[in-house]
C-alpha cells in the first residue's frame, strides 16, 4: 500500500482522496480550509498542518488546486513540495492549469531531481466521488506509468496523452468544448421552453439525438430533470461560473499562442463574464441559462434564496 502527499481537498481533491483510502492505501492530505479539512477527515484522511507533513515520506505526491499560482507556490519555496518531498516521490498535478505553470513544474521538477507528471481530470464532482474520473497524462513514459498505478483507485478511464504538458493540454482542449457545449444547451433548454414543449420530453428527445453531451445529460439548467443539475438545488456550485471563465480563458490563452481562432470560447467567456458582472461568480456555471431567458429569469433560480 502507498502513502499519498495529498495538496488540496476542496471539491475535487476531498472525493478523490477518499477513493484512495478506500482502496487501502494512506493519504496525508493539508489544505488551508476547515470546512476541507473536515470533509477530508470524515473520509479517513489524515489531514496534516502543513505541505512538509503531507509530504515527506510519500511515495506519491498530487496537488488538486484551483489556479496556476496556486501550483506554483505550494511546489516552490522554503516550505513547498521540491523542498520536502522524497526524491523517489513521483510528483503529479491534477489540477487544471494554463500551459506554462505545467512546463514550469516539469523543467523545475527535473532540474532538483524529481519526476513530473501533469494529471489533469475530467468528470467533476461526480465523477470524483464515484471514482470514475477520466485521467489524462503527460510526462515520460516510465513517469507515466509509474502515475498509472496511483491514479487507478480514482479513475474509470486513464489515457496517456503524450509527453510533458500533454495532459493539461488535452484538459484545456476538452474543458473548452464542454463550456462551448453548455452555451448551447442553456440557450436550448430556454428555447424549448420558450416554444411550450415539455421539458423532460425534450431533454428525452435530444438525450437520444444528435444533441446528446454530457452537458445535456449532467447539467441540464432547469430543475427536476437531471438529478445531478445544480438547478434543482437553486443553481448552488457544482462548477462556478469564476472557474469555467478561468478554463475557456486558458484556452484562449493557447489559441492565442498559437494562432488558432477561438470565436465560439469567446461567446463562451462572455456569457460566464456576464454572470460574474452580476456578482453571480459563485453560482453554477449553467445558470448562464438566464442570460437566454426572455425576462433575465431561469427556473429553478430564486435570487431572493441566496
Amino acid at each position: 500500500m502507498a502513502v499519498y502527499g495529498w495538496i488540496g481537498l476542496g471539491n475535487m481533491g476531498g472525493p478523490m482522496t477518499s477513493n484512495i483510502v478506500n482502496a487501502g492505501h494512506t493519504v496525508r492530505g493539508f489544505d488551508l480550509s476547515q470546512r476541507a479539512q473536515q470533509l477530508a477527515r470524515e473520509g479517513g484522511v489524515e489531514v496534516v498542518g502543513s505541505i512538509k507533513d503531507a509530504v515527506s515520506e510519500a511515495d506519491v505526491v498530487f496537488t488538486s488546486l484551483p489556479k496556476g499560482d496556486h501550483v506554483r507556490s505550494v511546489f516552490d519555496g522554503p516550505d513547498g513540495i521540491w523542498a520536502h518531498a522524497p526524491k523517489t516521490a513521483l510528483l503529479a498535478d491534477a489540477s487544471t492549469v494554463d500551459m506554462a505553470t505545467s512546463r514550469f513544474c516539469h523543467e523545475e521538477s527535473a532540474k532538483r531531481g524529481y519526476t513530473f507528471i501533469d494529471a489533469p481530470v475530467s468528470g467533476g464532482i461526480s465523477g470524483a466521488a464515484a471514482g470514475t474520473l477520466t485521467f489524462m497524462l503527460g510526462g515520460e513514459p516510465e513517469a507515466v506509468s509509474r502515475g498509472q498505478e496511483f491514479v487507478s483507485p480514482m479513475a474509470g478511464n486513464v489515457i496517456v496523452a503524450g509527453g510533458a504538458t500533454s495532459g493539461i493540454a488535452a484538459k484545456i482542449v476538452n474543458n473548452m468544448m464542454l463550456f462551448i457545449n453548455l452555451v448551447g444547451v442553456a440557450e436550448g433548454s430556454q428555447l424549448a421552453e420558450s416554444l411550450g414543449l415539455d421539458a423532460q420530453t425534450f431533454w428525452n428527445i435530444a438525450n437520444t439525438s444528435s444533441a446528446e453531451s454530457w452537458a445535456q445529460r449532467t447539467w441540464y439548467p432547469l430543475p427536476g430533470i437531471v438529478d445531478s443539475a445544480a438547478a434543482n438545488n437553486n443553481f448552488d456550485a457544482t462548477f462556478t461560473a469564476e472557474l469555467a471563465l478561468k478554463d475557456v480563458s486558458l484556452a484562449l490563452e493557447a489559441g492565442a499562442e498559437t494562432g488558432v481562432n477561438l470565436d465560439a470560447a469567446q461567446l463562451a467567456a462572455q456569457q460566464f463574464q456576464k454572470l460574474i458582472d452580476e456578482g453571480l461568480g459563485k453560482k453554477d456555471c449553467s445558470l448562464i441559462a438566464k442570460l437566454s431567458s426572455p425576462d433575465g429569469t431561469v427556473r429553478g433560480y430564486d435570487p431572493s434564496a441566496d
